[in-house]
């Protein structure tokens, strides 16, 4: 398969929680992201709270797939059926590919707790100019899920048979 390094590469790690009525008091998921990132020894590179607004979306994501400071971007948020409901409108035109097992492991996992609701999950992964973009839903439960279950190996170069990082700018 891939190269698998032998030791721990710190990714920079952006992320930006999608909420109308979030701040940053009341950001529990967007928070959880960043416990979890660091504990896990990499580097936060920025933490945004926007608006569920597809184009503000858009410009930040941009510009964090623009910058050699950030080489993975998690968003928490905005993945549900509502009208506001924005995320995957926006980041799915921004990728260069589609990681469908992404959205479809998420699924899986979350299936063992939440049953046939997990079909409401539009939870979606990508590269955009060698940026992991990975699309969670906005309630703790669900980061817990995805970082534990999928990203805390899959952004870990020492993960086996293979990992992200390899495909990361930087990394």
């Amino acid at each position: 398969m891939s190269h698998v390094a032998t030791a721990f590469v710190p990714l920079k790690i952006a992320v930006l929680t999608v909420s109308d009525t979030r701040n940053e008091d009341t950001d529990s998921s967007g928070q959880f992201l960043v416990n979890s990132l660091i504990d896990a020894g990499h580097q936060l590179a920025e933490k945004v709270i926007l608006k569920d607004d597809k184009y503000q979306m858009r410009a930040l994501v941009s510009r964090w797939i623009a910058s050699p400071e950030v080489q993975v971007v998690l968003i928490t948020g905005g993945t549900g059926f509502t009208g506001r409901d924005t995320t995957p409108e926006a980041i799915s035109p921004l990728l260069d590919s589609h990681i469908d097992g992404f959205g479809e492991l998420f699924r899986h996992i979350t299936y063992q707790e939440l049953g046939t609701s997990t079909v409401q999950s539009r939870a979606l992964g990508g590269l955009a100019n060698h940026t992991a973009i990975f699309c969670l839903p906005g309630s703790t439960g669900a980061c817990r899920t995805g970082w534990t279950g999928i990203l805390a190996e899959q952004l870990d170069a020492r993960h086996k048979p293979c990992n992200f990082v390899q495909h990361l700018v930087g990394a």
